[in-house]
């Protein structure tokens, strides 16, 4: 009986869903490559980010991310994710990102999508679906999957397909609330997604450099993840 109540709760709440991109975690030290001129941590994209890249040289793939991952696991979630989090207090919340950390979740949100993976897992590199997870922060060459196959960081590279964008418009087009955060709306498939939020929702934008957008019913905060966010989960508590 309380776990049908809860379900009747959860499922009468207003849905909130939330986009974010890279600015909410640089706030926690992830840097990304639109921060140096197409260059992530010194590496030109064309040789880390695509199955081109791994075909050539595997080696140099797998140290890049084996780098990015250590550098992940030494990050913190911030202010922002933290806030985020609480929002469930009183909102069904479904968070998608276009990030590959696990800030959000460790961070406490329990819905995230990853639309671009997530690079705590590997996958196997001749099919995708075959996903596992990561002990520690280093995966090494002769690790196979149960094809026989190397296994890869599980993120998608410029030129895959994004398995999730389906899914993720779906949820965008049932939304009651959207959020964008820390997001210049330039990588696609993912900066569609907002077209598929209903006119009549309200959107609030949280970023320093706001994106253009054609739609109604938007609200700029032009902040900081870590300072706006919080600020905005609060007022949406209160009207809960």
């Amino acid at each position: 009986m309380g776990r049908f109540f809860y379900a009747i709760i959860f499922d009468v709440m207003k849905r909130v869903v939330v986009l974010t991109g890279a600015g909410i975690s640089a706030e926690s030290g992830l840097r990304t490559f639109r921060d140096s001129d197409g260059l992530w941590e010194g590496y030109n994209i064309a040789d880390v980010a695509t199955p081109e890249a791994w075909a050539h040289n595997p080696e140099l793939v797998q140290d890049f991310y084996n780098m990015r991952r250590k550098d992940v696991l030494n990050a913190n979630p911030n202010a922002a994710h933290y806030a985020l989090a609480k929002l469930e207090e009183k909102y069904n919340v479904t968070v998608i990102t276009q990030n590959i950390d696990d800030l959000h979740e460790r961070g406490g949100s329990t819905n995230v999508i990853h639309l671009h993976g997530i690079i705590t897992r590997s996958q196997s590199s001749i099919d995708p679906e075959l996903t596992y997870p990561i002990e520690g922060w280093e995966l090494k060459m002769d690790e196979v999957c149960e094809l026989g196959s190397p296994l890869r960081a599980h993120v998608v590279w410029f030129g895959e397909d994004v398995p999730m964008i389906t899914k993720a418009a779906e949820i965008c087009s049932k939304a009651d609330i959207f959020i964008l955060i820390g997001s210049s709306l330039a990588v696609y498939p993912a900066a569609g997604l907002i077209n598929y939020v209903p006119n009549s929702v309200p959107k609030y934008i949280i970023d320093p450099n706001i994106p253009e957008v054609n739609r109604r019913e938007v609200v700029k905060i032009k902040e900081k993840a870590t300072a706006g966010v919080p600020i905005l989960i609060e007022q949406l508590l209160s009207e809960a």
